[in-house]
């Protein structure tokens, strides 16, 4: 079992009010369990500011499939990069715009890179990658 430490943080009175409500509205059971979420965010954060550190990454993109060419030119760059693309999703959003949802896993820099590589194809009409780390160094 890991060892737990306890210690005191002093706090205004209405900063943690707001931070109670904050957590009761998103279900936390108290306190403890959303600063651990806290402190691995900022962890995870100062993690993926290693260009070499091991991310995995899932980029949303939006775009219309009526666009000559735009879904040939998203396929081909996926297949340029199929080694840290694992998986993807396509759904049709109304019979004239689509949703790919990929999921990317590499170095920080090669994600990234993948990433705004297909967000800079010309009519992809939003996107936004998402990191994370693997989860070898949280506890």
């Amino acid at each position: 079992m890991k060892s737990l430490i306890r210690f005191g943080v002093s706090i205004e009175e209405k900063l943690l009010s707001r931070f109670d409500n904050l957590i009761d509205s998103k279900g936390y059971v108290n306190r403890s369990e959303a600063i651990r979420d806290l402190i691995r965010d900022m962890l995870v954060s100062q993690e993926l500011t290693d260009k070499n550190a091991e991310a995995i990454g899932t980029l949303t993109l939006v775009y219309s499939h009526d666009v000559r060419e735009l879904s040939e030119k998203l396929n081909e760059i996926q297949h340029h990069h199929h080694r840290s693309i694992i998986s993807t999703t396509h759904i049709h959003l109304d019979e004239h715009n689509c949703l790919e949802v990929l999921i990317l896993r590499g170095k920080t820099r090669q994600v990234q890179a993948i990433a705004d590589n297909l967000l800079a194809v010309k009519n992809v009409r939003h996107g936004k990658l998402t990191c994370t780390t693997t989860g070898n160094t949280l506890s």
